[in-house]
């Protein structure tokens, strides 16, 4: 069991900005240089490695060697899972703080849209997809488990995933919930694989340098072919 002193240790490395900074910053599972994190976070680059350091340290962090460069990446999933609860809380209590009007940008509606969630889906449309696949009885979601069934294994495989519920790795199946719409989407081995196989079918595009991901085209025309997902 995870012991007191761990998890505050853990609470206090994500509860300084720059470091939070530059764990949000990897949400989009992309591999970067200290260099680029710090210039994500605003700091120099010796502050920068000071703060990736302690990440590293802590097992919130990987970081990968590539020929002069250090590239750090988050662990696992579930280090992007983590910070998206998170942000789920912190909304809340946001919405529940009175504040002045705050005037999104479009950057800001693109996230809400859709987005990346380290190596799956988020955002509404993400959101769209599991309430849709859940109403047809291809998978069984709440916030508490998930669970694919029979039907749903058929229907993956007609998109071209293939699973193997028993294979070792991320966890086969799971909800993520979401922060922006505070209901739960896909996560696990399912929901990476989903997200991959929407990639390849060019119904998604990532954006450059962003968490933000653009439904293409084709993709309003397969999301509601395929899932009856209106775009």
């Amino acid at each position: 069991m995870t012991s007191i002193s761990s998890l505050a240790e853990i609470a206090a490395l994500i509860g300084e900005p720059t470091r939070t900074a530059m764990l949000v910053t990897l949400m989009d599972g992309r591999a970067l240089t200290a260099g680029e994190l710090a210039r994500a976070a605003g700091v120099t680059p010796p502050t920068a490695s000071g703060h990736l350091a302690r990440l590293l340290e802590a097992g919130l962090l990987g970081v990968e060697a590539q020929g002069r460069h250090r590239y750090y990446r988050l662990s696992s999933p579930a280090i992007g899972a983590m910070l998206e609860g998170m942000m789920g809380v912190a909304a809340t209590i946001d919405a529940g703080v009175k504040r002045k009007p705050v005037v999104t940008g479009p950057r800001d509606k693109a996230l809400r849209r859709a987005r990346t969630c380290y190596d799956h889906l988020a955002g509404e449309v993400a959101v769209a997809i599991a309430d849709a696949l859940r109403a047809s009885g291809r998978i069984d979601l709440d916030r508490e488990g998930a669970a694919v069934t029979g039907e749903g294994l058929v229907f993956l495989a007609d998109l071209g995933i293939e699973l193997d519920g028993t294979a070792s790795g991320p966890v086969f199946c799971r909800p993520c919930l979401d922060w922006s719409e505070r209901r739960p989407h896909i996560a696990g081995a399912v929901g990476s694989a989903l997200y991959r196989a929407l990639l390849a079918r060019h119904w998604l595009r990532r954006v450059e340098g962003s968490r933000a991901v653009i439904v293409t085209p084709a993709g309003v025309v397969g999301l509601e072919s395929r899932f009856g997902v209106r775009v």
